[in-house]
């Protein structure tokens, strides 16, 4: 199970990548395998306003559905439009094609407070 070290990781299995004043977001290779096939992904719009542990949209699989949170606040200012007509992505790659928003944090250091890979892993094996 893959669990890049370069991201920061949520209680909730998002991942997070800081990309300059920029936060990229998406949900993690455990949680992609514990959903089983994505059907359906729902995201906000471009503009919405998240905040930390908050639900931000959700993800449908053929077993659930599964609310999505915010692991820091910020403004979205980019989303992943390409999960409307292409869900599978989230199984697939998780960290790359099925990244899920861009926001532009309201508290940068809400990204510090995150998990590191190893930690998540540590998290992830406790369950």
């Amino acid at each position: 199970m893959s669990t890049p070290k370069e991201l920061r990781y949520s209680e909730e299995h998002e991942w997070v990548k800081t990309e300059d004043n920029l936060v990229r977001v998406g949900i993690t290779h455990f949680a992609q395998a514990e959903l089983g096939d994505i059907v359906f992904v729902e995201l906000p719009e471009v503009g919405a306003t998240v905040q930390v542990n908050e639900p931000f949209g959700s993800v449908e699989s053929v077993k659930t559905v599964s609310e999505l949170y915010a692991p820091i606040s910020g403004k979205v200012v980019e989303v992943n439009e390409e999960l409307n007509d292409n869900p599978e992505f989230v199984n697939e790659s998780p960290y790359e094609q099925a990244w899920m928003i861009v926001l532009e944090p309201s508290d940068a250091s809400e990204v510090d407070k995150l998990m590191n890979a190893d930690d998540y892993k540590k998290m992830i094996n406790e369950d």
